[in-house]
């Protein structure tokens, strides 16, 4: 495809073809693994709150209705006062948007993994299944939270005394 007709392209449909065609193959994917798994193994009428296509439906609402909002307004707040525009000076400097932006990815991705556990909630179930308590969870998460904090603050650190040089 030539250059114009992949920006025309890219103009009409809002990215490039390649984003088009990893949507159609994931598309493809999810029908195959429900035609083989059946839609009966993701709804199950006796407890209709554990089916897998109700925690998918809520997880998308939830995401897209409420987290997502919230995320895009706590990064345009960040933008505005971490980013590179902020404050204008005469040297360009170390932006800290970056430093910040991917602990908290990282404390939302592990706390989203595991709350569960890090909330106790299902202990009994979790004994049952590795004859280990739930105790541990919240305060390794915290551990791991404060170390990629501080592991950042360390690369910031060491960025901006590569920039003074």
């Amino acid at each position: 495809m030539s250059s114009a007709r992949a920006a025309r392209w890219s103009r009409a449909y809002g990215a490039s073809g390649w984003h088009l065609a990893l949507m159609l193959a994931s598309l493809a994917v999810v029908t195959y693994v429900v035609l083989t798994v059946g839609l009966a193994a993701l709804w199950d009428p006796d407890v209709w709150w554990q089916s897998i296509a109700v925690w998918f439906v809520g997880a998308v609402v939830l995401h897209d209705l409420v987290l997502f909002p919230a995320y895009a307004l706590v990064d345009r707040l960040l933008r505005l006062r971490l980013g590179p525009s902020a404050g204008r000076r005469a040297t360009p400097r170390v932006p800290l948007l970056n430093y910040v932006r991917v602990p908290t990815l990282v404390a939302g991705l592990t706390f989203l993994l595991f709350f569960p556990a890090i909330l106790s909630r299902g202990g009994s179930t979790y004994a049952n299944a590795t004859g280990l308590t739930q105790e541990p969870f919240l305060q390794r998460w915290l551990l791991l939270v404060l170390a990629a904090y501080l592991l950042s603050a360390l690369l910031y650190v060491v960025a901006r005394l590569r920039h003074r040089t």
